[in-house]
């Protein structure tokens, strides 16, 4: 839509990771340099990890678009969080090799042909796994396994992981020492810094044509910054809804107080989002009365306390009656017989308990409902 209006000729900031649209930040450029230092070895693993939306999948659709097909057979796998028969039946799907109903054997074996083939056709296999973090470890040692097929004294191919943060404390983990001695270079990719955000956000632009229009206040970049983080992924959620809002106003210019309401409304969505997602699973909060407030005096409208509180009332006068009888009782009692069968005293001091045990179950039953019935 607004496309139209600033006569871009693409959508800037779309989310799809689009490899024309690399921006070679600080450490971007660093990580590709790690990629294609790899790629140039031939063998071992790299491991590229990030925060989500830091453009780990952007660097990998750019290595993709550099790579010579002449010289490399290159597949990328994504679904990770699957077991090793089923990683070497996706590793088979992404070259092109049959994979139904068959064994790991005879997996693993066409997989080995087929590495080899290339190796006679002067041609290097790339595998790249995508959102490594989600692997079971017995799936990363198949990878490692893969990894030891060699041919003519070389290795047959090569991996590259990419994951999150999370994917560092896998790769520490205890069993995987051996994979871990295979791994020839390992990067994390940071956010944008603040300059590298305003780069960032007029080199998308000048992919699709910008000419200053919208012009965009210089606060504007700084306060990308502080509500993205720096993450590229925010970066384009912002300024595509930025420019979206600006459109609908007729506006050619890009304001800083544009940009504070529409990170104000991006705000409370997510905070109506998370409030309607765990409101039904909290429960209701209780407060004690305030003192000097005034006692509660509109009616209980709901049908099932009424119901209950009837009920404790009927046994409140149950109780009453038996208590108003048993008193009666001891009362009538002659001294003498309790003597007779007791001995002097006892009798007495029996009923006595009797009483007052059931005075306190009647004070307490009271108490209870006048604090239900308030």
């Amino acid at each position: 839509m607004y496309e139209e209006f600033y006569k871009f000729t693409g959508k800037p900031f779309q989310l799809n990771p689009d490899p024309s649209f690399f921006f070679q930040s600080a450490g971007h450029q660093r990580a590709m340099a790690y990629l294609r230092y790899g790629l140039q070895q031939g063998q071992g693993f790299i491991i590229v990890t990030g925060d989500v939306g830091t453009g780990k999948t952007m660097l990998v659709n750019n290595l993709f678009r550099e790579l010579d097909s002449t010289n490399v057979v290159a597949a990328k796998i994504v679904s990770t969080n699957v077991n090793e028969n089923d990683l070497l039946r996706i590793v088979c799907s992404e070259f092109d090799l049959p994979y139904e109903r068959l064994s790991k054997a005879s997996l693993l074996k066409q997989l080995e042909v087929f590495f080899k083939s290339c190796v006679d056709e002067g041609k290097r296999v790339l595998l790249v796994v995508d959102e490594a973090q989600n692997m079971p470890r017995s799936s990363l040692e198949e990878l490692r396994m893969l990894s030891n097929f060699d041919y003519k004294g070389m290795p047959v191919v090569q991996s590259f992981l990419l994951g999150q943060r999370e994917f560092r404390a896998v790769m520490r983990s205890p069993g995987l020492e051996q994979l871990r001695q295979r791994v020839l270079a390992a990067y994390h990719l940071k956010p944008l810094t603040p300059p590298e955000t305003e780069t960032y956000i007029k080199h998308r632009l000048a992919k699709v044509g910008w000419t200053n229009d919208p012009q965009i206040e210089s606060d504007v970049y700084m306060g990308v910054y502080q509500f993205t983080s720096g993450v590229p992924r925010r970066i384009n959620t912002l300024m595509d809804r930025l420019l979206l809002n600006a459109s609908l106003d007729d506006s050619h210019a890009l304001s800083f107080a544009g940009l504070r309401a529409i990170t104000s409304e991006i705000a409370q969505e997510q905070e109506a989002e998370k409030q309607e997602d765990e409101g039904p699973d909290r429960p209701p909060v209780l407060k004690p009365p305030r003192a000097g407030a005034e006692p509660r005096t509109e009616p209980i409208t709901d049908q099932a306390a009424i119901v209950e509180i009837r009920k404790l009332e009927a046994k409140l006068a149950v109780m009453q009656r038996a208590f108003d009888n048993l008193s009666g009782d001891l009362s009538r009692a002659p001294e003498a017989h309790a003597a007779a069968v007791d001995g002097p005293g006892a009798r007495r001091g029996m009923s006595w308990w009797a009483a007052a045990a059931l005075g306190t179950i009647f004070g307490i039953a009271v108490a209870a409902a006048v604090y239900f019935l308030r």
